[in-house]
């Protein structure tokens, strides 16, 4: 596969974990009781927020790789 159809295909598929990885994040959100200070959802919040750093490296890399 050319760079260039690797690079749409990981692009779809960055959109989608991203989706899938925010819907995931939210409903966990969703179970926190109401109401907690901010605080105590901070490192929620940051880890959630990075967590879509995971499975864009590989597709990152995959897409990046040079043509043969």
């Amino acid at each position: 596969m050319k760079q260039r159809n690797r690079k749409l295909v990981g692009l779809l598929g960055l959109i989608g974990s991203s989706v899938l990885r925010s819907g995931l994040a939210t409903a966990l959100y969703l179970l926190f009781p109401p109401g907690l200070p901010i605080w105590v959802l901070m490192p929620y919040f940051i880890v959630a927020g990075m967590g879509w750093v995971l499975p864009a490296m590989p597709i990152v890399r995959w897409m990046s790789r040079p043509d043969e």
